[in-house]
């Protein structure tokens, strides 16, 4: 009941457009200080390991079902990379999201993604002509082509894209 006795009208509600779900956000007074040298090392080290154990599986499973070495490798590379930018971007470098550092992100992984597969592939080849298993030839060409690219990514990440805002 209204003050005067009668029924007030049901009020109107703004019409809101709907909301996707978002990922699930560390807060942020956690990143305020920035970790040092040594621990975002540790950290990355570890994510890499992690995000290495996917692109790896993930390769050795898609070859195993007969897919060819540089499209396994592609589609590992992805799954992978995406694994360690997520983990990376919220522990290693306790980094809001940001638009231009995710355009940077996917810069840099086009750029390793080439380095990597392409290493690989050549890599690949030549160790299977040299008549080794292909178990062998994928570990030696993977740890090779990730080492590569780890070292680049790292570099890079620290001194570039979780500086910009």
């Amino acid at each position: 009941m209204g003050v005067s006795g009668q029924h007030s009208s049901p009020q109107p509600h703004p019409v809101h457009a709907p909301q996707l779900p978002q990922p699930v956000e560390l807060p942020l007074d956690e990143r305020e200080s920035p970790l040092g040298l040594r621990e975002q090392l540790v950290r990355f080290v570890l994510t890499g390991g992690l995000s290495a154990l996917v692109d790896f599986g993930l390769l050795v499973i898609l070859m195993a079902l007969g897919l060819s070495h540089t499209p396994a490798k592609s589609i590992s590379f992805v799954a992978g990379t995406t694994t360690a930018y997520l983990i990376n971007r919220r522990w290693t470098f306790r980094a809001a999201p940001s638009k231009r550092r995710f355009l940077a992100v996917v810069a840099l992984y086009a750029l390793t993604f080439a380095l990597q597969v392409g290493l690989f592939t050549v890599l690949f080849e030549w160790l299977a002509d040299q008549g080794l298993s292909r178990l062998t030839v994928q570990v030696i060409a993977f740890v090779i082509a990730q080492g590569v690219a780890t070292t680049v990514n790292f570099i890079v990440q620290r001194s570039v894209i979780f500086r910009l805002r």
